[in-house]
């Protein structure tokens, strides 16, 4: 049987907004969270945007690694593992870059300069919470 995940109060409650919180110190990481959790979705990511607004994550699940090839813009990524610990962090990567969370289940890209505000880290526990 699978171990629940940090997103199940997603799969839960889909139809309402979520955000990202670090459960640390309460910040907020996101206040609009985009699911990419079937192939079609996590295939495609960001790429063919102009960008990502403040606030929005996309989490893209099960994910290990991303790549900003074909991108117009840079990235903030922050890997997390099933129950939302932070495994990896990555501020403002750059077009044509490979990023990678070794034992990550997640990858949550934001728009770069994003994860620094929350103080962010390796060790931190993300959780999405109803808004």
């Amino acid at each position: 049987m699978a171990r629940p995940s940090f997103l199940s109060v997603v799969l839960r409650d889909a139809e309402r907004p979520h955000a990202l919180v670090n459960s640390r110190n309460g910040r907020v990481v996101a206040s609009q969270v985009e699911l990419a959790l079937d192939s079609k979705s996590r295939r495609r990511g960001l790429l063919g945007r102009e960008g990502l607004d403040a606030g929005a994550a996309l989490v893209i699940a099960p994910c290990s690694a991303v790549h900003t090839f074909s991108m117009r813009f840079a990235i903030d990524v922050v890997f997390v593992a099933r129950d939302g610990r932070v495994v990896k962090t990555y501020a403002g990567v750059e077009r044509g870059r490979i990023a990678f969370g070794l034992g990550a289940f997640a990858a949550i890209e934001l728009a770069a300069g994003a994860v620094a505000p929350s103080e962010t880290a390796r060790g931190d526990v993300l959780q999405l919470e109803r808004r």
